[in-house]
């Protein structure tokens, strides 16, 4: 590849990126049932709804889960994965890129909650501003990955270890997942 290649795959990655991240995190915001005043959640919620409203008179919720949102990110993750190749030069049938799509999204939500774990981690050995909007969504988020980690490990000597396992376990799932996901939409190819 080129410079001006290089260029693009950055340029592109990084446009479907933020807004994979944008309806990833309105995903899991509406899972942990954020506070919808929060400003940040307000901000989330006014860049996603133009695409969200039309489909999700198509694609309703159930159960709380916003199937069009997730939809739209399955989509937007094809679409990624599909510029990328044609950047490349190459192309991908479309049971491939529907493979190698889901694989990218699954992908992008194990790292989302990775970081966000990690960031809450981090957050707590020091003592974060209470009213900063970002704090409550943090730990919420942080939440879904640590709490089925607490149940079992419990503090021991007042450390908590079960961030340990619960990043231990998103990298794990990320390998047993993922990377056959991959696999087997290249094998499609």
């Amino acid at each position: 590849m080129g410079y001006f290649a290089d260029a693009g795959t950055l340029v592109v990655s990084t446009l479907f990126g933020l807004a994979l991240l944008l309806l990833v995190l309105r995903i899991l915001l509406q899972a942990i049932r954020a506070n919808f005043y929060n400003p940040i959640c307000q901000a989330i919620y006014r860049a996603t709804n133009p695409p969200l409203i039309p489909l999700q008179k198509l694609v309703p919720a159930w159960r709380g889960v916003n199937f069009a949102a997730i939809a739209l990110a399955w989509l937007l993750s094809c679409l990624w994965i599909a510029a990328l190749l044609w950047m490349a030069g190459t192309a991908a049938a479309p049971p491939a890129l529907l493979v190698l799509g889901f694989a990218q999204l699954l992908e992008f939500v194990l790292q989302t909650l990775f970081w966000v774990t990690l960031i809450s981690v981090l957050l707590s050995w020091f003592s974060p501003d209470v009213g900063n909007p970002a704090v409550p969504l943090l730990y919420g988020i942080a939440g879904i990955v640590l709490k089925p980690f607490r149940r079992f490990i419990p503090p021991l000597g007042g450390f908590d270890l079960s961030p340990v396992f619960a990043l231990l376990a998103l990298r794990v799932a990320s390998i047993l997942l993922v990377q056959p996901l991959q696999q087997f939409g290249t094998a499609l190819r």
